[in-house]
């Protein structure tokens, strides 16, 4: 690695010090008992009645609270944890010598930490983004899909339309030859980005004969300096940890995700509605992500998704901003579930400009994260319930196998009743 390679990854919000955080703690004791308006506010977060003199043991508390744990011995466990696996990987131990492995990921994020610690297996990407554009029930769905990421992102990854469909198909086919393999190992996050990839990949796997040993690592948090929204922020001896953690995956999840796999490429919704609210329980983060995939369907009164609704929110609470700042805002603080890759963001943001009265303004210019994009009056009578987005003739849409057409009967989202509706 270069220097600012090393520097980068000794910084990882995810990878703690003890001695850091007892510093931490005293500095907050300090800082509360001197009546800091800051150092207040964090601790009354966490325990509202407290005043000086704030004991230590109170604060190493809130420190522990604030990176994601219920307690200083919890956290001093954790860190006793990361650094017993740091020990392991230095050691120069391989974690999947056991078997002959192949880890199947959503995305290339965690390849090169693997590696650092300590696994051998091979790695594959499969990150065909289920969650925007058309997943359709047809034989040729996987060219639809090739002809939705070409329009919606292959100018930014300039990537053309061939390139990209051919990426898609070596994916399938490595998805096809894990059979190869004594051991297959999904990585996979709480999202809806990696859940509905997750489906797929186990609809897959119970069509398989002779299919391998299938475990899986899943997570939806990691204690850590700031919000985890997936695993690929992580460093090498946290995904150690997380190896040890590891289950088998059971005949119940397969059958759950192929289940899960027809109902997202139906043209009606409700399957997975149901299985959502009633059905998901082999898979502990599948209900959630789901249900966040359904809320991308319009809204009831708005004719917006939850996406495009708290675009239109952060510019209204904020003011003008670049594309950057907004994706920013939305992955930390807005999002309940964080699940977009940046150029997936790009693509909604110019989608809401193509419609008859458009929601926003975006300034000209080469690099799109730093062009200026303002809320125009109709994003403004949209975000107030004014106005339905669907009747100002937007692009057409897809979420999963349900097409969205402006001037026809679509599927709605009721927020309220957290309900299916058709107008």
């Amino acid at each position: 690695m270069t220097d600012s390679d090393t520097a980068a990854f000794a910084a990882n919000p995810f990878r703690l010090n003890l001695d850091q955080q007892k510093k931490r703690a005293r500095e907050l004791q300090r800082a509360f008992n001197a009546d800091n308006a800051d150092a207040l506010s964090r601790v009354h977060v966490w325990r509202e009645t407290l005043s000086a003199p704030l004991k230590l043991a109170d604060a190493q508390f809130v420190i522990a609270r604030e990176l994601g744990l219920p307690s200083w011995p919890k956290l001093k466990a954790h860190i006793e944890a990361l650094d017993a696996s740091t020990r392991f990987i230095r050691g120069g131990n391989i974690s999947d010598a056991d078997r002959r492995t192949l880890h199947i990921r959503c995305g290339s994020d965690i390849g090169e930490a693997l590696t650092l610690a300590g696994f051998e297996g091979r790695f594959l990407e499969y990150s065909n983004p289920f969650c925007q554009g058309p997943v359709t029930p047809d034989g040729d769905w996987l060219a639809r899909r090739a002809d939705f990421l070409a329009e919606a992102y292959g100018g930014e990854m300039d990537r053309s339309e061939g390139d990209i469909r051919a990426g898609l198909m070596a994916e399938e086919e490595g998805l096809a030859q894990a059979a190869d393999y004594e051991r297959v190992v999904l990585w996979f996050e709480h999202d809806s980005y990696d859940q509905l990839i997750l489906a797929r990949v186990l609809a897959a796997f119970a069509e398989m004969r002779g299919r391998p040993r299938i475990e899986l690592v899943s997570t939806d948090s990691f204690p850590g300096a700031e919000r985890f929204i997936g695993i690929g922020q992580l460093p090498p001896e946290a995904l150690h940890m997380l190896w040890s953690s590891r289950t088998a995956v059971t005949e119940a999840q397969l059958a759950l995700g192929a289940r899960i796999w027809a109902a997202l490429r139906a043209g009606d919704p409700t399957d997975l509605w149901t299985i959502a609210e009633n059905g998901a329980a082999a898979l502990p983060f599948m209900s959630g992500a789901l249900l966040r995939h359904l809320q991308e369907l319009p809204g009831v009164a708005d004719g917006l998704s939850l996406t495009q609704r708290l675009i239109l929110r952060i510019l209204h609470d904020r003011g003008p901003l670049t594309a950057g700042r907004i994706f920013a805002a939305l992955m930390r603080d807005y999002e309940p579930l964080p699940w977009l890759g940046d150029l997936m963001f790009w693509h909604i943001l110019r989608e809401m400009t193509r419609c008859a009265d458009p929601l926003l303004e975006i300034a000209p210019g080469e690099d799109w994260p730093k062009r200026e994009v303002a809320l125009t009056e109709a994003g403004r009578a949209c975000l107030d319930g004014r106005l339905d987005y669907m009747s100002l003739s937007p692009p057409e849409r897809w979420v999963g196998g349900v097409r969205l057409l402006p001037g026809a009967p679509v599927w709605r989202w009721d927020e309220e009743s957290r309900a299916l509706r058709m107008r």
